[in-house]
């Protein structure tokens, strides 16, 4: 019986809390990996994006959203594909855009991920960390359920 998921809770006050959170856990990231971001549009799932993945690359790097390309690359230890899976009509066109071929190859991060399907995610990686992003009043919450490894890794995440 696999170990039950680590949950844990985040209140964001700004796009700068968002960024600091996304820094946070790419000190956490490995390959084979998925990370999974959910929220309404607007919530900051593109910002914490850019603050995971320009604390494995360099500060100042390009970090467009995928929302029309779905897919961006990036060369970072891991390496880090940058899935945007808004646009995307059917869970069958995962096989074109290559998701399988990236978490072989390092990590993902998947803006959309409800738009794998029923047990899309699961079948990705059993070691995975589900982030929803809510408001909050003024601000946000990060709603993180780690699986797996990330089952450990969120107790010791320090944001």
């Amino acid at each position: 019986m696999p170990p039950l998921p680590e949950v844990r809770e985040i209140p964001l006050a700004d796009e700068v809390a968002t960024t600091r959170l996304g820094a946070a856990l790419a000190q956490h990231v490995a390959a084979g990996e998925a990370l999974l971001l959910s929220g309404d549009l607007g919530m900051g799932k593109s910002t914490l994006a850019r603050g995971l993945i320009r604390a494995l690359t360099r500060p100042d790097e390009d970090v467009p959203s995928p929302t029309f390309t779905l897919v961006q690359f990036y060369e970072s230890t891991p390496p880090v594909a940058h899935f945007d899976l808004y646009r995307l009509e059917d869970p069958r066109e995962i096989d074109e855009i290559g998701l399988y071929e990236a978490i072989d190859d390092g990590a993902v991060l998947i803006e959309w991920p409800e738009r794998l399907g029923t047990g899309g995610a699961e079948a990705l990686s059993p070691d995975r960390l589900s982030v929803t992003l809510e408001a909050d009043g003024a601000g946000r919450r990060a709603h993180l359920t780690g699986y797996g490894v990330w089952a450990g890794k969120l107790k010791e995440l320090h944001v």
